[in-house]
């Protein structure tokens, strides 16, 4: 990857998010399931998804835009459920769908081990100059 200096941490990283490429076109982290990220009824907490996502597209951004003097952080998450997971690992995968000068969007797809997408996300990642 050859930014590991340079890893986001904070939230994502004590959720135990594994980052595996900041590419812009195709960013993609993941999660191994414990039974902190489950809510009570043994399933992933949306939560959990929606920070996936977030922290995966801002990252991406924050990398791909830093070099201009910019920062990113995420300004709008529209995350949907369509599959519980509760157990295995969460594999998400980012696609930007628009890159402007002030936001950028991104479509994530969220999967099980299996493959089968069980959580899609909308990120709208906002782009500002770094004070």
């Amino acid at each position: 990857m050859g930014q590991e200096e340079n890893l986001p941490s904070g939230f994502a990283e004590s959720i135990g998010t594994e980052w595996i490429d900041f590419d812009p076109d195709n960013a993609r982290a993941r999660i191994a399931v414990e039974p902190r990220h489950l809510q009570p009824y043994g399933i992933v907490h949306g939560g959990v998804y929606a920070t996936l996502a977030e922290s995966i597209c801002s990252a991406a951004t924050a990398i791909a835009v830093r070099e201009d003097g910019m920062v990113a952080m995420g300004q709008a998450n529209d995350t949907t459920f369509l599959r519980p997971i509760g157990e295995g690992t969460i594999t998400a995968t980012a696609r930007t769908r628009h890159r402007g000068r002030t936001t950028w969007i991104w479509d994530v797809e969220m999967a099980d081990d299996e493959g089968r997408v069980c959580a899609l996300s909308r990120m709208t990642i906002a782009v500002r100059p770094q004070r």
